[in-house]
């Protein structure tokens, strides 16, 4: 029976590059010279370290536009707010999202129920199987998710026929 996953993941070697051009472009800026300013990847978070809320703003603005540009949605970035960190240093962390939440799979499973398309749908971990007799049912289903805004950004993977 054709099938296919809905998932939300995040190339991580993408990320990296991202955040390896955010570096480069922090330590060429002018208004960065001679601060303090730093983003730091250890895999599963990025942390910006600045002054001032000008520079963690300013950081934050070139990461994001350095992983918009290597294809990863912006969605899948959590920002918490900047917080002291001492010696009037600044920290902001940033998380990625992996996987789709229980809360977010029960409104996608939802919404495809809805629609009366003659498809199954069930949570497996951190994605969702659905499956149907028809191979336009499950593209109709695709194109519906797609038209839909979520909190985090969807792929669609393992088509099978």
């Amino acid at each position: 029976m054709p099938s296919f996953d809905v998932v939300s993941e995040v190339n991580m070697q993408e990320v990296d590059n991202a955040v390896n051009q955010a570096r480069k472009e922090v330590e060429g800026r002018y208004d960065f010279k001679g601060s303090k300013a730093e983003i730091v990847w250890d895999k599963k978070e990025i942390t910006l370290q600045a002054e001032d809320e000008y520079k963690i703003g300013a950081m934050l603005s070139i990461l994001q536009s350095k992983v918009h540009k290597r294809g990863i949605d912006i969605k899948s970035l959590k920002v918490d707010d900047a917080n002291p960190v001492g010696g009037n240093m600044l920290k902001q962390k940033i998380t990625l999202a992996q996987g789709i939440d229980k809360e977010i799979s029960k409104d996608i499973i939802k919404a495809i129920k809805d629609s009366k398309l003659k498809v199954q749908a069930q949570i497996a971990d951190e994605k969702i199987r659905v499956t149907s007799k028809s191979i336009d049912d499950l593209q109709a289903t695709i194109s519906l998710l797609r038209g839909q805004d979520y909190k985090v950004p969807l792929q669609f993977n393992n088509m099978r026929s």
